[in-house]
């Protein structure tokens, strides 16, 4: 594989990883499926498989460079992926639901 597609690769790893995070939150659960169930049993899961996103682009970059680069481009990476979350999180939420299109989508209940 070239350089450019494993760095390619390490980039979309951290974006995904990012995403997995933010949606093991409850509201940014609500935001990006709103009128489904937060299942918490599946919070722990997400970020289980954010953090074996993030350890997946670390070692693309220590693959394409030596460890003094590699932890810088995936640092600087980490914190790019981390505002382009952030940002589409305020902007159109609703474009991380495909990361958690596996998971079945239950009504929320209101209890009143």
């Amino acid at each position: 594989m070239s350089e450019a597609l494993m760095l390619a690769a390490a980039l979309t790893a951290n974006l995904v990883g990012a995403g997995l995070f933010a949606l093991s939150m409850d509201v940014h659960w609500e935001q990006a499926r709103p009128g489904t169930a937060y299942p918490v049993r599946m919070a722990r899961v997400l970020r289980v498989l954010g953090a074996a996103c993030l350890l997946v682009s670390l070692g693309l970059c220590l693959r394409v460079d030596h460890v003094s680069m590699a932890s810088l481009v995936w640092f600087m990476a980490l914190a790019g992926a981390a505002l382009a979350v952030t940002f589409t999180l305020s902007w159109r939420p609703r474009w991380l639901a495909p990361l958690v299109a596996w998971i079945p989508a239950r009504p929320a209940t209101t209890s009143r």
